[in-house]
């Protein structure tokens, strides 16, 4: 939680906020037993693009944004939740939970992988202890990554070396000790919290800080934070930022619930979700939040140590609950580098989504070019255009696929009576005398052309021609 409330530009204390006041709504509202909402790097990333753009209040980072700015980054990112829950109420209201549909597979995927290059880029300047600036609009990540090469020798070697050290053993766990584990417990071991804790204590007796200038955490306050109203005037300016972090919230969190849902046999109610997730969202946004979805990990860990219902993130709420009274300031000397080590290794599920690619391409031409333009708009131009392209190319795949379905001819497969496409199973041969046709969509005004234009095409036979050519010949035969 601490290290992706940095993504979104505001106190690492953020990040344990998130995982305590929207979870006591969503857990009484919600109709997943198994998703643990909080922090998704996508979504922070996104909060965080708000932030840069609308407050100068950002200690590590010059922004370049020309906007009339007089919000501090709190009040940018708690009216983003605001607005953000007002939409999903919205769209409860008038029982649009089905609109996850529309983002299929392959976009979110194409999506999600291009936002974890600018997750990735977001970090490195942690990584190597630079202080660059924070680019804004288009093809912004392509000028981030030529300030880092023009000031790559300035790279603080003593944080590079707290990076790859952290990195290093943060792989060893996932890729040997994790699946050794997994096989004796169902209990993983906390390798975030134990980098964490040992980074706190190291960095506090070494006095990292003074000796090599790596910049730590910083103030981390205690107590519960004071209920206080988001910015409201600020809201026309962020009113299409928060729609597109709506549907992608909405679409990773309803995602996380078909799947758990399925494996577990119970039913998630879309809407419901709307209404739990915008209540949550709100509830947030009083109390210094960004906007939730489901934590990928957490959830994923809060499943596999055996939790069936939501009372176990009502627990986990307690245990924050401790963090927040007396524990945080225990890591104010934490280096941002370790956090933003975590944060690389944890990408790495996001990233291999890619290998995904020639699947979907095998399976659809079109599907496969909708996951490489969402993908490249994503990275080369900005997330949220990459979404818009994504979006319309995946709207215009429905309308082109439905208006021409798939077609083939049936052919019987050898000692079994089992009738496959000719074309996609060798084994499967045409029954002499007999074309079979296999027609997958619906019939009407707009698809009859391409229906029998596919029908004359795989059974080789035009009637209009052949009966023309039967007159010519009956003709010639008189």
């Amino acid at each position: 939680g601490m290290a992706y409330a940095l993504l979104g530009a505001v106190p690492p204390i953020v990040g344990i906020y998130m995982a305590f006041f929207p979870i006591l709504a969503y857990s009484l509202l919600g109709t997943s037993r198994h998703n643990s909402m909080g922090t998704f790097a996508v979504v922070c990333l996104m909060t965080g693009k708000s932030v840069t753009a609308y407050s100068p209040k950002l200690t590590d980072v010059n922004v370049t944004s020309t906007e009339d700015i007089s919000y501090s980054p709190m009040e940018v990112a708690t009216t983003v939740a605001f607005m953000v829950g007002i939409y999903q109420l919205v769209m409860y209201v008038f029982r649009m939970g089905i609109v996850c549909t529309l983002l299929s597979d392959t976009l979110v995927n194409g999506f999600t992988t291009g936002a974890a290059i600018h997750v990735f880029t977001s970090q490195v300047k942690d990584l190597l202890g630079l202080k660059i600036t924070k680019h804004e609009g288009p093809f912004n990540i392509g000028f981030t990554y030529i300030e880092i090469f023009n000031k790559i020798e300035e790279v603080n070697l003593a944080v590079l070396v707290v990076s790859s050290i952290t990195i290093v053993l943060l792989v060893i766990n996932n890729e040997f000790l994790k699946p050794f584990v997994r096989k004796r417990s169902v209990i993983p071991i906390p390798i975030e919290l134990i980098a964490v804790v040992t980074g706190t204590l190291i960095s506090t007796y070494l006095n990292l800080q003074d000796k090599y200038e790596i910049e730590p955490v910083g103030d981390i306050p205690t107590g519960l934070p004071y209920p206080t109203l988001p910015a409201f005037s600020l809201l026309p300016k962020i009113f299409i930022d928060s729609f597109t972090i709506t549907m992608v919230a909405y679409t990773i969190a309803m995602s996380m619930a078909l799947i758990f849902a399925q494996k577990h046999n119970y039913e998630v109610d879309s809407n419901q979700e709307l209404f739990a997730q915008g209540t949550s969202n709100i509830v947030g946004s009083f109390f210094s939040c960004m906007p939730i979805t489901a934590s990928l990990s957490r959830s994923l860990v809060q499943e596999t140590v055996g939790g069936k219902t939501q009372l176990t993130s009502f627990i986990s709420c307690l245990i924050l609950l401790a963090v927040m009274l007396w524990i945080g300031p225990f890591f104010e000397p934490l280096p941002r580098c370790i956090l933003a080590s975590i944060i690389i290794v944890a990408l790495k599920g996001m990233l291999l989504q890619a290998k995904d690619l020639p699947s979907f391409w095998r399976l659809s031409k079109l599907d496969g070019l909708v996951w490489i333009i969402t993908f490249l708009t994503v990275v080369l131009v900005d997330i949220d255009y990459g979404l818009l392209v994504g979006l319309g190319l995946s709207l215009a795949s429905i309308l082109v696929q439905s208006m021409k379905p798939y077609t083939c001819l049936l052919g019987v497969m050898p000692n079994i009576d089992l009738y496959l496409d000719c074309t996609r199973y060798t084994q499967a041969h045409e029954v002499i005398g007999i074309k079979i046709f296999h027609y997958c969509g619906g019939l009407n005004f707009a698809t009859r052309s391409h229906f029998k234009t596919e029908l004359y095409r795989l059974v080789g036979i035009n009637p209009q021609k052949e009966l023309a050519h039967r007159e010519k010949l009956e003709r010639r035969s008189r």
